[in-house]
């Protein structure tokens, strides 16, 4: 395989890296701070609660924060490279000029496992919660209407959709102080546990390294999604600095509120041993409120996932295959942009119809799972990207930083991930591998046997 890739970048757009600018830049900050919690989903937890408290035998909470620390090393991997590399592709992107285009393809056909079917998961399961709402209503009706709505907005572009997701992000907030509120009034007043204690962060004798790797695995679909904000980098002003705060920053913000839910969700309901491993939640917040507060709920938890969360992570596959397309390393068609909204409108379609058929005939227990290989195996390649780019060719070892940065840390999240996936069952093993020898095939196709590399490398200064 050739070995190319860019040094520092230089003054200028996506020009310096052999692309033109056709997205609209215009998000600053806090506009890809918002995607990206949205993205993970504030109230993401509600969903598997019951399973995550009851597979961690009463502490949910130490799950997710286990989970936090897991994923932040990847975060910080992230950061890195988005800052050396501002542009559309993410991990794609990154592993490209990281290691060389070939294995950059690998790692981009790799989490379009995640990107391609994160979304059909997602509609099955906003489905199945709008059957629960209006009773006797057709399922998949749901279906092709989330699909439709999201599908539009995304062709539309990031102006429309950052104005719905505001709006969902502050009744997602709401949504939360309630039940925070209502939760401690309920606990206060000799409610599940009768008091405040540390249950469900740690109880003596069930932390282990067994309990650690499932925690991790469990969690780990929960934060997926920070990953999306780095796709909008040639919407984003200064992506350089902006992309990697931005996923410190939402990965921050979506700690805090799951620490608390979870927390609050454990005192609510502290016989772990007898959870609805389906409904717990939401039994939870019918003891707390009532079964209005519940209907309003379970209403927050369609719109918010059902349109934001979906929404946005149709946002990133379809920024993800117009970098691939643009590279021509998949059919060129899918790096064509809109003339009038200058989005990638053949990806937003694309993504649109895969999920339709996927959340038609798969689901969500195999869904979750091949979501996660793809995203869990494209990260541990993303770390070694990080590790190799700058400590081994760049040789930035000079500082005890630099060993941290570009050792350590990378190093740490590829051991982390590599544990997760001893988890994982034989079926997704198969589908999954089964994926990348595919992607290896297409790869060496559309590579001439990987002598050919993309038209943005051919004329790099090296």
């Amino acid at each position: 395989m050739n070995d190319i890739s860019q040094g520092a970048p230089q003054k200028g757009g996506v020009e310096r890296f052999g692309y033109k600018q056709e997205l609209k830049r215009g998000l600053g900050l806090w506009d890809i701070v918002l995607y990206g919690v949205l993205f993970m989903v504030i109230i993401a937890p509600h969903s598997i609660y019951g399973l995550v408290d009851y597979e961690s035998q009463g502490l949910p909470t130490l799950v997710y924060i286990i989970g936090f620390v897991a994923i932040s090393f990847t975060a910080l991997s992230y950061m890195r490279m988005s800052n050396r590399f501002p542009i559309a592709g993410s991990v794609y992107s990154y592993v490209q000029r990281g290691i060389n285009p070939h294995v950059g393809f690998l790692s981009g056909w790799l989490i379009l496992l995640d990107y391609c079917i994160a979304p059909a998961l997602l509609y099955v399961m906003v489905a199945n919660w709008g059957t629960l709402l209006v009773p006797g209503s057709p399922w998949y009706v749901w279906v092709i209407a989330f699909v439709a709505f999201n599908t539009f907005v995304t062709i539309r572009g990031m102006s429309l959709t950052r104005g719905i997701d505001f709006v969902i992000f502050a009744v997602e907030i709401l949504a939360v102080v309630a039940f925070v509120a209502l939760g401690c009034m309920f606990i206060m007043g000799g409610g599940g546990a009768g008091e405040f204690n540390l249950d469900p962060i740690y109880q003596a004798g069930k932390v282990d390294a067994h309990f650690v790797a499932a925690a991790i695995s469990i969690a780990a679909l929960n934060f997926l999604g920070f990953d999306g904000i780095s796709t909008l980098a040639e919407e984003t002003e200064h992506p350089e600095k902006n992309i990697g705060r931005g996923i410190m920053i939402a990965l921050s913000i979506i700690i805090v509120v799951f620490i608390a839910q979870t927390y609050i969700a454990a005192l609510i309901q502290p016989d772990w041993q007898h959870v609805d491993k389906e409904n717990a939640f939401f039994v939870g917040v019918e003891l707390i409120g009532g079964p209005i507060f519940q209907k309003i709920m379970l209403v927050i938890n369609i719109v918010a996932i059902g349109i934001a969360n979906i929404m946005n992570a149709q946002t990133a596959a379809s920024r993800l295959l117009y970098s691939m397309g643009r590279d021509r390393t998949i059919p060129g068609i899918f790096g064509k942009v809109h003339e009038k909204y200058r989005t990638p409108y053949v990806g937003a379609l694309f993504i649109g119809a895969i999920a339709l058929v996927l959340s038609l005939f798969l689901d969500m227990g195999a869904l979750a799972t091949l979501v996660n290989f793809g995203a869990l195996s494209s990260f541990i390649v993303l770390n070694f990207a990080v590790f190799w780019f700058f400590f081994i060719r760049e040789g930035k070892r000079a500082t005890a930083g630099d060993w941290v940065r570009y050792v350590a840390c990378p190093w740490a999240g590829i051991l982390i991930l590599a544990y997760v996936f001893t988890g994982f069952d034989a079926l997704t093993y198969t589908i999954g591998v089964t994926w990348l020898v595919i992607g290896v095939i297409v790869a060496a196709v559309k590579s001439k046997g990987f002598r050919e590399v993309p038209d943005a490398f051919k004329n790099l200064q090296l």
